[in-house]
C-alpha cells in the first residue's frame, strides 16, 4: 500500500507547480485487466437479487441486464430463471398485467395479452409463459375462450397459439414433459370438463387426454385444480379429501399417496397454496390439527410414491399471526 504523496504547497493549499495532488492508495501497474467475456462471466454468478447493485458498476453490465442478455449467460452456466407475473383485478383502462423487475427490484406494467382473460390457466418454463382458456376480460363479454398464448419474457411480447380443443374457465395449468399441460375446468354449458389436454411445441398442436381428471371428485363451487409438478410428476391435492395424489401417466389415473396437513375441504379448496418449490411440493394453508380458524401453516415434503408414509416438514411463521386464506401465490427463482 502507498501512502498519499503530497507536493509541497504554499498556504493557499496549492502546490508549487498547479496541480491537484493525487491519490495513489494503491498501485495498479501491475494489475492486468480481465477481458470482457471472463468479467460477465463472474458478474453473471452474482444473486439476481443483487443485479441491480452491479448495474451502477458500469454501462457495459448496465447494457446487459436491460438487454436480458445477463440471462441467457445464467441459464447456460446452469442458473434456472422462472419468471413471475401478476394479474391485477380490472383497473380504469381493463385487466392489467405486471411483471416484476428484478433489476430495478419494482413492479412494472407489461404489455397486454393478445386475448385479455381472467380464471385462466397458466404455467411457465425458462423465459416463457403460457396461458389458456378462461373467461374473456373485456368489458360486456362472458365469454369462455379456447384460445392459448405464450409470452416470452425476453422479447417482453405475447405470441398467439393454436386454439385448444375445448373451450374452459376455471382450469389449471402445468407444464411437463416439455409440453404446456390444462386440466379440469368448465366448458360454455357449465359443465365440469374431467378431461385434459396438452400444447407441445415441437408439433404446434394441442392433444385431447379423455378422463384424465374423472378420478377426482368435482362439486359445486369448488375451485380450479391444485397442481404441482416435482420432478417431472404431476401432483394434486384433492380438495374434497385432503389427500395428496400422483398422476399416473402409464394408465391415465390417480395414486393416492396419503393425507395433506391443511384443511383444502373447508372451502372447497380456494385460500390454499399448492406449489413446487425445488424438489419439494409447498401448501400453505389452515392446519387441519389447529384449533384457530384464522391460523395459517406451512408445509414441505418431498414426495416418493414408493413410500408408505409422506414426511411433511412444518415451516415455522414465527410468533406472526396470518390469515390463513392465500388469494395467490408464487415461488420465483434467484
Amino acid at each position: 500500500m502507498r501512502v498519499l504523496e503530497l507536493s509541497p504547497s504554499d498556504g493557499n493549499g496549492s502546490s508549487d507547480n498547479g496541480d491537484e495532488p493525487l491519490p495513489q492508495d494503491a498501485d495498479y501497474s501491475n494489475v492486468l485487466s480481465l477481458s470482457d467475456e471472463l468479467e460477465t462471466s463472474i458478474l453473471a454468478r452474482f444473486p439476481r437479487s443483487q443485479h441491480w447493485k452491479l448495474c451502477f458498476l458500469n454501462k457495459r453490465f448496465l447494457t446487459l441486464a436491460r438487454s436480458g442478455e445477463i440471462y441467457k449467460i445464467r441459464r447456460e452456466l446452469g442458473f434456472k430463471e422462472p419468471s413471475v407475473f401478476m394479474l391485477a383485478s380490472k383497473e380504469i383502462d381493463g385487466t392489467v398485467i405486471w411483471r416484476f423487475d428484478s433489476i430495478r427490484n419494482e413492479w412494472l406494467k407489461g404489455p397486454s395479452m393478445i386475448n385479455p382473460r381472467c380464471l385462466f390457466a397458466s404455467a411457465t418454463s425458462g423465459a416463457l409463459a403460457f396461458v389458456a382458456g378462461g373467461l374473456d376480460a373485456r368489458a360486456y363479454s362472458f365469454q369462455i375462450l379456447d384460445s392459448a398464448e405464450k409470452y416470452n419474457s425476453e422479447s417482453q411480447c405475447w405470441e398467439p397459439l393454436p386454439r385448444m380443443n375445448k373451450r374452459r374457465k376455471f382450469c389449471s395449468g402445468c407444464f411437463m414433459d416439455n409440453k404446456f399441460y390444462v386440466l379440469g375446468g368448465q366448458d360454455e354449458h357449465g359443465k365440469d370438463l374431467t378431461c385434459g389436454e396438452f400444447f407441445d411445441g415441437k408439433t404446434n398442436n394441442w392433444t385431447l387426454i379423455p378422463d384424465m381428471w374423472k378420478d377426482i371428485p368435482l362439486f359445486v363451487s369448488q375451485s380450479p385444480p391444485l397442481l404441482a409438478v416435482v420432478n417431472n410428476e404431476l401432483y394434486t391435492l384433492d380438495s374434497s379429501s385432503n389427500e395428496l395424489k400422483m398422476y399416473e401417466k402409464g394408465s391415465n389415473s390417480w395414486k393416492t399417496l396419503g393425507v395433506v396437513p391443511v384443511r383444502a375441504d373447508a372451502q372447497g379448496g380456494w385460500g390454499v397454496a399448492f406449489k413446487s418449490l425445488g424438489d419439494e411440493l409447498l401448501v400453505i394453508g389452515a392446519p387441519s390439527v389447529s384449533h384457530s380458524e384464522r391460523a395459517l401453516s406451512m408445509y414441505t415434503c418431498c414426495p416418493d410414491p414408493d413410500d408408505e408414509k409422506l414426511r411433511w416438514r412444518q415451516i415455522g411463521c414465527g410468533n406472526i399471526q396470518l390469515n390463513h386464506f392465500i388469494r395467490n401465490c408464487a415461488v420465483m427463482g434467484t
